[in-house]
């Protein structure tokens, strides 16, 4: 219990904040400190142990390890001692587990607001927060309990070794911004969102620590306080991307941002920064004139933010590295010594007795006879009946192969030759937004290889969901036919093509795709796709379907991004 977690302390950082004697001043005229969360203090360092003496403040309760509360929660070690008031890692001896406690003498000017604030975060109930435990007021003492997490880490940690991955990102941002829409449902907000304010546990879940009870300890209020909190998650998906606080000032251990040049998405900080998670962030800052690149609205609330990150690309976790076993070491195994006392030195081992020669005796002699006997009956009986099983054959060859001829002629029907099907015709399938070059579908089966039809150019990929569930082509062949197989020539390689064929029926096509019989579906990164199908389908419309396409450079008039061109489409059936 002597170990130090600093992952479990909710105020021990106050880097970020204003100097004490600043907030002193502004608490003095009524009990409130407006202050915003990248206002930052030189001296942050020296704020962990710093007592306020400034007028209008409570004289901190004297106290020492070992003092217990309610008789029961053992004081162990202080952690904070700010402004007042004071944090420490405690013992609860009735449950015989670790716990925080908050401490400050009850004619505090925030002891009411603390109070209030602890019991309505308690009642919320929700696992993603640090719990409170307890919130009382005893002995002209106000203190508050709560969860202690040994195994969690703090953002800050995290961000002490470089940006986190973007798989670890995005969960960041997805699991902070739905705890914080479920808890401005119930009408609670933080107001002090910070990176020691958010821990990773061990199992990779995010939790959130002291929901209103800091803001309350600290005196800090909003007028907007679901943009205050919306704009924190931003800073911190911000930081999380480019290990870069996003205001002018260090903070956090983090370094701020250059000056006079404001504030620039985070994919223009750091190389490699994924463009939909860039986006997010500066879509729930308050950039002041900096929009994202998509010129998407604000994220002005956690609802919204919510919103946006569920309308993203699913970001998958990366792929585990697994280590090649060591190489099979043989051991030499001697029979017969497992389990046997070592020989002591100089003591002869004793020679295993050789077992004697079988004896020859009469009834072996009359077994072996019989034995052989046997046998050459046996070879006798099978080869008589193989002759016989000859003759039949020769006598009844004819009407066994003129069977055999048939049954061969019916094999040859069911693999028949595919054949070439002419297109007749093709039109440009739009499920949602814009076409993408309805001028140019002949081109995709005129025979020429240099001349093709061409999508937009998407900013995010492979796949083109949600921004649009696909682009595609619907074929008429003329004729209901069986389509067996198809052959696409692509003009970009990369990482991924993903089209699929199904059966229309017309060349609009009311039906939805959901609907449509599919004939087959590939996923390429060459230059070259090909379908075939488990069946052939009858139809005379086919629909070619692309749902993911590959990220290529500029080219001509088009720039780079996620886009793929058609330059021959072949059916065989």
């Amino acid at each position: 219990m002597a170990e130090r977690s600093t992952a479990a302390v909710d105020v021990a950082d106050n880097s970020g904040d204003e100097p004490l004697t600043a907030k002193a001043e502004q608490t003095t005229a009524d009990g409130v400190a407006q202050t915003r969360e990248r206002d930052t203090a030189a001296n942050e360092d020296a704020e962990d142990t710093e007592v306020s003496t400034s007028p209008g403040s409570s004289t901190p309760p004297e106290l020492h390890s070992g003092h217990k509360l309610a008789r029961r929660y053992r004081l162990e070690e202080c952690v904070t001692r700010l402004d007042g008031f004071s944090s420490w890692r405690a013992v609860d001896e009735k449950l015989r587990r670790a716990v925080g406690v908050h401490l400050l003498p009850a004619d505090h000017p925030r002891a009411r607001s603390v109070l209030a604030a602890a019991r309505s975060s308690a009642l919320l109930g929700d696992p993603r927060f640090v719990q409170v435990l307890d919130a009382v007021e005893e002995n002209d003492l106000v203190y508050v309990v709560h969860e202690w997490l040994p195994d969690a880490t703090e953002l800050t940690a995290l961000l002490a070794s470089g940006p986190l991955e973007v798989h670890e990102a995005y969960q960041l941002v997805n699991q902070i911004s739905q705890a914080m829409a479920a808890a401005h449902r119930e009408g609670l907000a933080h107001l002090r969102l910070t990176p020691s304010a958010v821990l990773r546990t061990s199992t990779g879940q995010w939790r959130i620590r002291g929901l209103a009870v800091n803001a309350a300890l600290r005196g800090i209020t909003s007028e907007t306080p679901q943009r205050t909190d919306t704009e924190a998650i931003g800073a911190l998906l911000y930081a999380a991307l480019t290990q870069r606080w996003p205001y002018e000032d260090d903070a956090y251990g983090l370094s701020g941002l250059p000056k006079d040049i404001g504030l620039i998405a985070p994919d223009q900080v750091r190389a490699g920064v994924h463009r939909g998670l860039s986006e997010l962030a500066m879509r729930a800052l308050v950039n002041e004139g900096a929009t994202a690149s998509r010129q998407d609205p604000p994220c002005t609330t956690t609802e919204d933010l919510v919103k946006a990150v569920g309308e993203m690309p699913r970001i998958r976790p990366p792929e585990p590295v697994f280590t090649a076993p060591a190489e099979y070491q043989r051991t030499t195994y001697q029979q017969g010594t497992y389990g046997r006392q070592a020989p002591r030195p100089g003591v002869a081992q004793p020679m295993p007795a050789v077992p004697p020669p079988p004896l020859q005796s009469r009834t072996g002699k009359a077994l072996k006879w019989a034995v052989s006997a046997l046998l050459i009956v046996a070879l006798g009986l099978g080869s008589w009946q193989l002759a016989e099983a000859l003759m039949d054959r020769g006598a009844s060859g004819d009407s066994n192969t003129s069977h055999n001829t048939d049954d061969n002629d019916k094999g040859g029907d069911e693999h028949k030759p595919t054949k070439p099907m002419a297109i007749e015709d093709a039109r440009e399938y739009v499920a949602k937004g814009e076409a993408q070059a309805p001028g140019e579908v002949a081109k995709t089966y005129d025979g020429d290889s240099k001349t093709f039809w061409r999508t937009k150019t998407y900013n995010d990929g492979p796949k083109l969901a949600p921004y649009k569930p696909g682009v595609g082509i619907v074929y008429d062949l003329g004729s209901a036919k069986d389509v067996s197989a198809a052959s696409i020539a692509l003009q970009y390689g990369g990482d991924h093509t993903t089209v699929s064929l199904y059966a229309a029926d017309s060349l609009s096509p009311t039906a939805s795709i959901d609907s449509m019989k599919s004939i087959g579906t590939d996923t390429t990164t060459g230059t070259t796709s090909k379908i075939e199908a488990d069946k052939p389908v009858k139809t005379r419309y086919v629909l070619l379907w692309m749902t993911a396409v590959p990220k290529s450079g500029s080219d001509g008039y088009y720039g780079a991004g996620y886009k793929q061109a058609l330059t021959d489409v072949k059916f065989t059936g």
